[in-house]
């Protein structure tokens, strides 16, 4: 392991100098989510291999691997023996709840090993502090998971923003609307402040939040926002939140964070100053008659360069995990930073934090949120944190073989 470490750090000293080759993969977590990770990895059977595999239940790693085949994973129940093992492991995916990714991120990264870390980057400010200072003091690269920003339609929708056909940014509303079932938050580390660390605000709509900030190249100046539970009793933590968020610049957005919406209807309608673009793909544009009212028949010219403009767009080769880890992969090999970095899941966290304050305390909140706030620490937002209902059941494992939904942007 020292060794691989030494080789590691050398590959991430001065201008990322060294090229890996074949990258030596392990997952830590071989819950749900691990599926679309090693899905993703297998397709990219020359430039990387599973080497290893870790749950703190190891017989869910045992049939994940004979699951894919992955003959030549060790299998391990802590991923600090893993690290001690000897394996050489370059990159590891932290696929675990988000109340652990910190620590084994960490442990990761002190290891000499680059990390992907899965959403959220962790439930509080000062944990991925801790994150970003273990990459830079051990020079290494950590990525964080934003797998919507490698969907085709939301792509499409950054690039025809960044254009600047429709003008400047004015007015966004995010929807991030899901549905789970009652029996979601019987799994023993969900429904809980200090495991799962928040509902859908921090664990579903991180992605939409991470678009947000993607979109607006930065965080607002000021959160207001209300939280609720509506359908979910076995549930200390929100199912439901509204967020208004105001821009240094003027402009405005609104976020819906849900498990509680039928039909999981998500999507990204962004308003500016000439024209309405979304996702799913739509555009709309007015003009003014004298009276200020809309012109019947829109304006049929800007909405056409809008639609033109964006079918001329080349579709991503990958989306989703796919679409990231082969960024993440290709960073590697080619010695620069991934799309999706630190820097970039730490910023979502903080607005993350600011809605649950907002929520908590009844007021506007400003951002950026100081060091000295009690927000900032995971203690002080379990502190804080309104409990709508005690958790009632706990389950070890839920059915890994059913299906999941990761969003829909049809």
């Amino acid at each position: 392991m020292i060794a691989a470490a030494n080789r590691l750090r050398g590959f991430c000293g001065a201008c990322f100098g060294m090229v890996i080759k074949m990258i030596n993969v392990a997952i830590v977590g071989t819950g749900n989510i691990s599926n679309l990770h090693i899905q993703g990895l297998l397709c990219f059977p020359d430039r990387c291999k599973i080497v290893a595999l870790c749950d703190i239940f190891p017989e869910k790693a045992e049939r994940i691997k004979e699951k894919y085949g992955l003959r030549e994973a060790q299998v391990f129940d802590d991923h600090e023996a893993m690290l001690r093992a000897g394996l050489p492991i370059d990159l590891v995916h932290v696929c675990t709840p988000p109340s652990s990714h910190a620590k084994v991120a960490i442990h990761v990264m002190n290891a000499g090993c680059h990390t992907l870390v899965e959403k959220p980057m962790a439930p509080s400010l000062i944990e991925c502090d801790g994150m970003l200072k273990a990459e830079a003091d051990n020079k290494v690269v950590m990525g964080c998971i934003a797998q919507n920003r490698f969907r085709n339609s939301i792509s499409k929708l950054k690039k025809v923003l960044d254009s600047g056909l429709a003008g400047k940014l004015r007015c966004a509303h995010i929807n991030s609307l899901w549905w789970r079932g009652h029996s979601y938050y019987d799994l023993w580390w969900r429904g809980t402040w200090e495991k799962e660390g928040g509902g859908p605000t921090l664990n579903h709509a991180v992605h939409h939040i991470d678009m947000l900030n993607w979109f607006q190249g930065g965080l607002p100046v000021e959160v207001s926002s209300m939280l609720a539970n509506v359908m979910h009793d076995n549930s200390e933590v929100e199912d439901l939140s509204f967020a208004a968020l105001r821009y240094r610049d003027g402009s405005v957005a609104e976020v819906t964070s849900s498990v509680v919406h039928h039909g999981e209807e998500q999507g990204l309608v962004l308003q500016a100053e000439k024209a309405k673009i979304a996702a799913p793909w739509s555009c709309a544009a007015e003009l003014a008659q004298p009276n200020g009212f809309p012109a019947a028949g829109h304006n049929p010219e800007l909405m056409k360069e809008l639609n033109a403009y964006y079918q001329s767009l080349e579709d991503l080769k990958y989306e989703g995990h796919t679409g990231e880890i082969d960024d993440v992969l290709s960073a590697l090999e080619q010695g620069r930073r991934p799309m999706i970095t630190g820097a970039d899941g730490r910023r979502t966290v903080e607005l993350i934090t600011a809605i649950y304050k907002a929520g908590f305390e009844k007021c506007t909140v400003s951002l950026p949120i100081d060091r000295m706030d009690e927000y900032y620490t995971l203690e002080g937002i379990q502190k804080n944190a309104t409990h709508f209902y005690q958790k009632s059941r706990s389950v070890t494992n839920l059915d890994s073989d059913q299906e999941i939904s990761v969003g829909n942007y049809s």
